[in-house]
């Protein structure tokens, strides 16, 4: 049976953090991370580990599907530890962390491993992950410490 594509629609922050969930230990390469400001959209093309898939049984293989971050009504971004002239780096994908700010806005902080950080700064919380493609299996399940 073939798995449907994943699309998820956040306007809460308990929303995002579902979104959060699904995106844990994604990889995304520097080279596809957009800001159009114009537009007030930023985007991330990721590659996401199939979480979901594994969950539903012992013996499926480990899957990851490219799937795009959408982030909509967005004032700025900001960056922290990310060289954006590396066009090659990638970024293991942790956690996105949402705050209310005292302007009412929220702040969404994409949170990377190496202490690297996105601040997306936006007037509502509208993001979209849309899965893209077909899966494919990937021989690596990824680790985590238990402490």
């Amino acid at each position: 049976m073939q798995a449907k594509n994943l699309k998820l629609i956040a306007r809460t922050e308990e929303d995002l953090r579902v979104v959060s969930a699904h995106l844990q230990d994604s990889i995304v390469n520097v080279s596809d991370i957009a800001s159009l400001k114009k537009n007030k959209i930023f985007l991330m093309q990721l590659n996401r580990f199939m979480w979901e898939d594994v969950e539903k049984g012992v013996f499926r293989k480990n899957k990851r599907i490219r799937t795009v971050l959408k982030f909509d009504s967005v004032l700025d971004v900001f960056s922290k530890n990310i060289n954006q002239l590396n066009k090659d780096g990638f970024l293991d994908f942790l956690a996105i962390e949402t705050n209310i700010m005292p302007d009412n806005n929220y702040e969404m902080k994409i949170i990377f491993a190496g202490d690297s950080v996105i601040r997306v700064i936006s007037e509502v919380i509208e993001v979209t992950l849309d899965d893209q493609g077909d899966a494919w299996n990937t021989k690596n399940k990824p680790k985590h410490k238990t402490i």
